[in-house]
């Protein structure tokens, strides 16, 4: 069976002419390609910024294949590679020849409730609980079962090791290294005083046996916005918000010379090379 390799892109136009020079370097070595995943798609391309990443995970289901990343947006923390002909060349050349490892990222599994029903989601970065309309949000919060706190606040970040370095980190959160399975919890704007207790730094968890309970005291308002991987949804009358590590798992393809910590380095302190500078400096 001919493998097909399943592209997805965001609408810029840098984008939509590397998804062309994608599709034509593939067709021409042997694979079919689709922007639908069909059941011989043996890897998904996802050309954007960390977002298109995630919406392109959602809207497939979280498929059984690896995905990479090709940066035309901004931070690109996801992406392996840059928009250049030489470095597709290489990435098709060791996809062709399997010389590349898989990077295995633990996903949030979330179970939203009411009265009524409940519905599931998932995320690969984080869950963002918060008041609705810039609200002050009350929310009852439990680890296993046991009580830990009321926070009051503008909301809490769930997130993993992976969204460690996403809006936890822009929140204050800690960076933790993406081979390390947790949970970890990060308060936006945390209200603490005589009237209102709550931690005001975050807190982690060990994802393999935590499972994390969310019930929102409704003190003037009944509904409560809740963003998954950046996708923004409103909910009326929630009871319990559950969240776990799921069973599952995305999958990333990663070129040989990915190392975690030179990815932090590179995308949030690198202005300029100073370890090249102070190399010619001593010379």
């Amino acid at each position: 069976m001919i493998k097909n390799i399943t592209i997805r892109s965001n609408e810029l136009e840098i984008s939509q002419k590397i998804k062309k020079v994608i599709i034509e370097k593939f067709e021409k070595a042997g694979f079919t390609t689709s922007e639908d995943f069909h059941e011989n798609t043996s890897l998904v391309i996802s050309i954007g910024g960390d977002g298109s990443f995630l919406r392109a995970a959602r809207e497939l289901d979280f498929p059984d294949v690896p995905f990479f990343c090709i940066n035309t947006g901004h931070l690109g923390f996801f992406a392996e590679i840059l928009p250049d002909e030489k470095e597709i060349d290489y990435f098709i050349k060791s996809f062709i020849d399997e010389d590349y490892a898989v990077s295995l990222l633990p996903l949030l599994e979330i179970d939203i409730s009411n009265e009524v029903h409940s519905e599931r989601e998932y995320a690969i970065n984080e869950l963002v609980v918060r008041g609705n309309r810039s609200r002050t949000a009350h929310l009852q919060m439990f680890v296993n079962g046991n009580y830990m706190e009321t926070f009051s606040g503008d909301g809490l970040i769930i997130s993993t090791s992976t969204g460690s370095t996403a809006y936890n980190y822009s929140a204050g959160g800690s960076i933790v290294d993406n081979r390390l399975e947790i949970m970890q919890i990060t308060p936006i704007s945390p209200i603490s005083t005589n009237a209102f207790r709550s931690f005001t730094s975050s807190i982690i968890l060990p994802a393999f046996d935590s499972e994390i309970s969310i019930k929102p005291e409704w003190k003037f308002d009944n509904m409560i916005l809740l963003v998954i991987d950046g996708e923004e949804k409103r909910y009326q009358n929630i009871t319990d918000i559950k969240t776990r590590q799921a069973n599952k798992k995305i999958k990333l393809l990663r070129l040989d010379d990915y190392e975690f910590w030179n990815r932090v380095y590179m995308k949030f302190l690198k202005t300029y090379d100073y370890k090249e500078n102070e190399r010619r400096n001593n010379l």
